[in-house]
């Protein structure tokens, strides 16, 4: 097994909670360096620190699994992991066959994401260490799930991070085209080859819920709408119509097609088109929403980027608060981590005295609990997600 024995006073973070060991806080590494090899860490004076996964070609060279004595290449650790996440999930929600069933390191299997979509899997290896283990895993998740098919959604940038390739593999049986979920009792379909994410953003379950009091008999707007969903709680809880807007044809398609499926296709309208240019020429029409829904992608997917972003998302909130009427309500979104949430909340004021509104804060929230922060960990929690209301 390697052997890494960190410079000094590098093991406090990891002690700390936080589970990775960046290579410029390593003094000196013996044995085996291949990627994903199991390596044990050590501080300055020869202490164990803990067991994890080593990759030579990642900023983040090692992703700790155990503080104590563990076989990093045993099945019985993976599989009491990934049972222990999911038993969290079934307390969490009863009954439910639609959620985040292993969420990396917050469930102490960094690297790993297993999403379930009721008979079918969705998974992630997003290192090195859970990619050189899928031997061990593939056959765990069929064990504990008894699914008719995996997939592996490997289509992800962050794998060329690990010296990882970017792909889409089915691993275990077979997975339809399209497959039918539900969430909060609404049908919805689900691209698990081709969609977004794993194939649903199955994070903003809970948040959809805040339209329930605020869209009956309401004009709501949805920008970046991919399948519909905010659209279509809305639509539920009673607006009288809504406008999905979505660059891509294949999502506004899908959009329409959640919206038939659930009887509300006469208050769907689609329109693939690019959102910040749709906002300003909406604005141009004279058109005015009671209800503004903004989630869009990560704008920002490195603090290097963050500047730019910044202004991304300051001008697509500034142009919906410019469409909203008196005591309308905005539901604005970000997945970036780097957009941390009183930078968020600060973009939010200056964009609304850009536009000339007095908002007060209504509700402030974050990813659902299926995606649990791990304390110690601050890169576990991504998603701020804030309603607004105009005064």
């Amino acid at each position: 097994m390697l052997t890494i024995i960190l410079k000094k006073h590098e093991d406090r973070r990891v002690r700390n909670g936080h589970p990775w060991v960046f290579s410029n806080e390593i003094a000196e590494m013996r044995g085996d360096r291949q990627p994903g090899a199991a390596a044990e860490v050590r501080d300055a004076g020869g202490s164990l620190v803990g067991y994890g996964h080593f990759n030579p070609r990642s900023l983040i060279a090692v992703r700790l699994l155990a503080t104590g004595t563990a076989d990093l290449d045993d099945a019985v650790l993976y599989r009491e992991r990934i049972g222990r996440a999911d038993t969290l999930r079934h307390a969490l929600y009863p009954g439910l066959d639609c959620y985040r069933a292993v969420y990396g390191e917050a469930d102490f299997l960094p690297g790993l994401v297993v999403d379930r979509y009721g008979d079918y899997l969705s998974v992630q290896f997003l290192s090195a260490g859970m990619d050189s283990r899928r031997e061990i895993i593939v056959p765990l998740l069929r064990e504990l799930f008894q699914p008719k098919g995996i997939v592996a959604r490997n289509d992800v940038a962050v794998r060329s991070l690990e010296g990882l390739g970017e792909a889409v593999e089915v691993l275990y049986g077979e997975i339809p085209e399209i497959i039918e979920i539900k969430e909060n009792g609404l049908k919805l379909a689900v691209n698990l080859l081709q969609g977004q994410k794993t194939g649903h953003f199955l994070d903003q379950k809970e948040n959809h819920l805040l339209l329930r009091n605020i869209c009956a008999g309401k004009e709501v707007l949805d920008c970046f709408c991919y399948s519909g969903s905010w659209g279509l709680h809305a639509a539920s809880f009673g607006a009288a119509s809504v406008t999905c807007i979505d660059v891509s044809e294949r999502a506004i398609g899908l959009a329409r097609q959640n919206f038939a499926l659930n009887g509300l296709g006469g208050r769907f309208r689609g329109e693939a088109t690019d959102a910040f240019d749709r906002l300003r020429s909406l604005k141009s029409e004279g058109r005015r929403f009671d209800v503004i829904v903004l989630d869009p992608p990560a704008f920002v997917k490195s603090r290097k980027a963050l500047k730019e972003a910044q202004k991304g998302y300051l001008t697509i909130n500034r142009r919906a608060l410019e469409l909203l009427d008196e005591g309308g309500f905005l539901i604005t979104c970000s997945c970036s981590y780097h957009m941390e949430r009183e930078m968020f909340r600060d973009l939010l004021t200056t964009a609304a005295r850009q536009a000339g509104r007095r908002m007060r804060l209504v509700a402030a929230r974050s990813q659902a609990p299926d995606h649990p922060v791990l304390l110690g960990l601050p890169e576990t929690e991504y998603l701020k997600c804030l309603v607004l209301q105009a005064v």
